[in-house]
C-alpha cells in the first residue's frame, strides 16, 4: 500500500483547562519552549490552541483566545524552523494567527464559520476540517447517528469539504479529521478508526488525534489509567490509523511515536 509521508503534529495547549496539559504552558515562554522540544523530538506540526475543547469546557471569547495564542504562534514561527498550525474555530483568532506565521489552521468546527475558507482561499493556508457533533458542551450528552457513525461523519465532511471548494480552496489545501472523541461513544471511536480508509478521497490528508483520550483507558478496561499512562495506547491507535491511511497524527508526545513509526515503516520496506 503507497501511502504519504506521515506527518507528526506536537500539541501545545495554552489554556489553564485542558484535559491533558491544562495549565502547563500559559505562559509564552514555556509554552514556545515545548514546542522546542516537541520539534527536537521530531514533530513536523506545532499545533497551538487557547481554548479547550474536552467535554465540557466553557467557550473563551476572540480576545481572550488571542491574547493566550498570538504570542506563541509569533515566538515558535520566527524561532523554531517548524510548520506553526493554529488550533482555533474562530475566525479572528485564525486570521491573526496566519498573520504572524500560521500556515495551518485546524479548526475543530469543521469550518462552521465559511469566513475560514475565505482566509484559506485568500491566503493559501491548508485547513483541518474536523467532525464534531455538537459543541464541547454538548458532544458527549447522547451522540447518536441515524445511519451510522462511518456515514454520519462522512457525510458532514463532503459538505463541509464541498464548500470549502466552492469558496476556491483547492482539495490539496485541505485535510480531513473524523474528531475521534467529539461526540463519539468507544464503540463509535473504534468504528471510525477500523473505517479510515472511507474518508481518503476526501481532503489530501488524514488527520488523527487519539492522544491520551479517555476512549483509551476504557477500551483497556481501566476508566481510571492516568492521563499520562495512556501513551502505549495512543501509539498503537496510531499506528493502526497510519495502516488505514491516516497520515497526520497529533500528539502531546512525539519520541515515542516517532520510534514506533520508525520500526513499523522499516518492517513494511521489506513486504
Amino acid at each position: 500500500m503507497l501511502r504519504q509521508k506521515p506527518l507528526v503534529m506536537g500539541i501545545v495547549n495554552v489554556t489553564p483547562d485542558s484535559f491533558s496539559d491544562g495549565g502547563c504552558y500559559l505562559e509564552p515562554e514555556r509554552a514556545i519552549l515545548q514546542a522546542a522540544r516537541l520539534v527536537g523530538s521530531g514533530a513536523d506540526i506545532i499545533d497551538i490552541g487557547g481554548e479547550s475543547t474536552r467535554p465540557g469546557a466553557s467557550p473563551v471569547s476572540a480576545e481572550e483566545e488571542m491574547e493566550r495564542v498570538l504570542p506563541v504562534v509569533e515566538g515558535v514561527a520566527r524561532r523554531l524552523d517548524v510548520r506553526v498550525s493554529i488550533d482555533t474555530q474562530k475566525y479572528e483568532v485564525a486570521r491573526e494567527a496566519v498573520r504572524l506565521g500560521a500556515s495551518l489552521v485546524n479548526d475543530v468546527s469543521g469550518g462552521s464559520d465559511i469566513r475560514m475558507a475565505t482566509l484559506a482561499a485568500e491566503t493559501g493556508v491548508t485547513v483541518v476540517l474536523m467532525h464534531m457533533l455538537g459543541t464541547p458542551q454538548t458532544m458527549q450528552l447522547d451522540p447518536t447517528y441515524q445511519d451510522g457513525v462511518v456515514a454520519g461523519v462522512y457525510q458532514a465532511l463532503l459538505s463541509r469539504v464541498r464548500a470549502f471548494e466552492e469558496c476556491g480552496v483547492s482539495r490539496e489545501n485541505i485535510w480531513i479529521d473524523p474528531g475521534i472523541g467529539f461526540g463519539k461513544t468507544v464503540p463509535h471511536n473504534l468504528e471510525l478508526l477500523a473505517h479510515l480508509s472511507r474518508f481518503t478521497d476526501l481532503g489530501s490528508r488524514i488527520v488523527i488525534g487519539t492522544s491520551r483520550k479517555s476512549f483509551l483507558a476504557r477500551v483497556l478496561e481501566n476508566p481510571d489509567l492516568p492521563i499520562a499512562k495512556r501513551e502505549s495506547a495512543t501509539i498503537a491507535t496510531n499506528l493502526y490509523a497510519y495502516t488505514r491511511g491516516a497520515s497526520v497524527f497529533r500528539v502531546h508526545r512525539v519520541a515515542g511515536f516517532r520510534r514506533a513509526l520508525k520500526l513499523w515503516t522499516a518492517c513494511e520496506a521489506y513486504e
